[in-house]
């Protein structure tokens, strides 16, 4: 049985843990693993070259990347990513849990991802579009609103969104709003897209936390990460009645035993960018964040952040993965072993995708939702999926990662069986 490992063999790529995930789960798929091969290779990845004109007129070149891991249940879904570090294998396994997030909640979509090796805070806003403008022309010829729908993540937000749109419709003759989702609402976004991912990872954490008998009145809860999706579970945590005691994010880890004033943190945040220097809690070491005692912890930052030896260590009851991929298959078998619950992150922070699923149905039918309408929809969706994978791992005595997997695995396997191979 063939396997792609692609650009690393590193054990701690993304693209690594993406392939063993999907070994762990090929087991439980029955007849439908004679086509587990079809996540193993991405579709199609297209690498661009970025010359951009600089402000004090030098040319600078930057490499773009766009993947669409699997369209078998519909158009690829997946965010654009702006940061330092972006490069092939990653952008490969952040559109393959695209592909498995959107049929574990059962979305009409395949998995897609896209992503610029840059750092988008070191330029200014005319290079920044004049940069996002030129990898919106480099990649148009994969991209639509029913080939490919990119959305926001790290490093961008509505505003790059309403310049890939504009840039598509001008290539287009026509103005194209559903080519992208995470817009500004004025350019046809939707109402309750910037908070919904981490409206989901609340939703399916209060789901689990009462299965296994967390009270979040009175839990303490630990987040890494403090942008849209760590504020926001930051916030419905706390107006819950949870007591949010460590927050890390780039820039330092902030601990307050009795609770951190979520809604202070997210004002400072908003005016400086960064965490540090508030005044409401003791700065504490980088490491130290690790043995916070805690009920609740919440991977909100970047994938890769919950490792075996950290998994040995942290002192939690529930981890709600808000990130995408932020735990190794090793600290997997750590934690089960601890007994401590993950709520994967492929169904945990999939009310992004949702909300943007919302996004580009109002979009075809020029017609919008409220926010309660959008909230309401969400929340049933959210919380059948977490149902779902909960009484699948019950039955199985899975995971409730492998449970999400065979969930998502059965219906992409079935589709790509149904519809056969063409030409044959």
């Amino acid at each position: 049985m063939d396997k792609l490992s692609y650009a690393s063999d590193s054990n701690t790529s993304s693209w690594t843990t993406y392939l063993r995930q999907i070994d762990r789960v090929a087991p439980h798929l029955g007849e439908l693993s004679r086509w587990i091969n079809t996540l193993r290779h991405p579709k199609r990845a297209l690498i661009v070259d970025i010359p951009l004109q600089m402000d004090n007129g030098t040319i600078c070149h930057f490499e773009g990347y766009r993947v669409q891991h699997n369209l078998s249940r519909g158009p690829g879904k997946g965010g654009i990513r702006y940061h330092p570090n972006v490069d092939l294998n990653e952008v490969m396994a952040l559109s393959a849990w695209m592909t498995i997030k959107c049929a574990a909640v059962n979305l009409p979509y395949g998995g897609a991802k896209g992503g610029i090796r840059v750092d988008p805070f070191l330029l200014s806003e005319g290079e920044l579009e004049r940069l996002t403008r030129r990898y919106t022309s480099e990649i148009g010829i994969i991209i639509g609103p029913q080939k490919d729908i990119p959305a926001p993540d790290v490093g961008t937000n509505g505003k790059v969104m309403a310049w890939i749109m504009d840039t598509y419709s001008m290539n287009q003759g026509t103005t194209v709003t559903g080519v992208v989702t995470g817009k500004p609402i004025h350019l046809g976004g939707s109402l309750g897209r910037e908070k919904a991912t981490g409206r989901g990872v609340f939703i399916t954490g209060r789901e689990v936390a009462n299965h296994i008998g967390i009270k979040i009145k009175g839990s303490t809860v630990a987040i890494q990460g403090f942008g849209n999706v760590g504020s926001e579970a930051a916030r419905l945590f706390s107006e819950f009645g949870a007591r949010v005691i460590a927050v890390q994010d780039h820039s330092t880890t902030l601990f307050n035993e009795k609770s951190i004033d979520i809604a202070a943190l997210i004002d400072w945040q908003n005016k400086n960018r960064k965490i540090a220097g508030f005044k409401g809690a003791d700065e504490i070491k980088e490491d130290d964040f690790w043995n916070v005692p805690m009920d609740i912890f919440i991977p909100a930052a970047l994938e890769g952040q919950v490792t075996p030896e950290r998994a040995k260590n942290i002192n939690c009851r529930l981890i709600l993965e808000g990130a995408n991929g932020p735990t190794y298959p090793d600290a997997d078998d750590v934690l089960i072993q601890r007994d401590i619950t993950v709520v994967p992150d492929v169904v945990c922070n999939a009310g992004g995708v949702t909300v943007s699923y919302f996004e580009w149905v109002q979009d075809m039918a020029s017609f919008f939702w409220s926010e309660d309408e959008i909230n309401l929809r969400m929340d049933r969706i959210m919380i059948e999926a977490m149902r779902q994978v909960w009484d699948k791992s019950i039955k199985n005595n899975y995971s409730l990662r492998t449970a999400a997997y065979v969930v998502a695995c059965e219906r992409i396997l079935m589709a790509r069986k149904d519809r056969g191979i063409y030409p044959g």
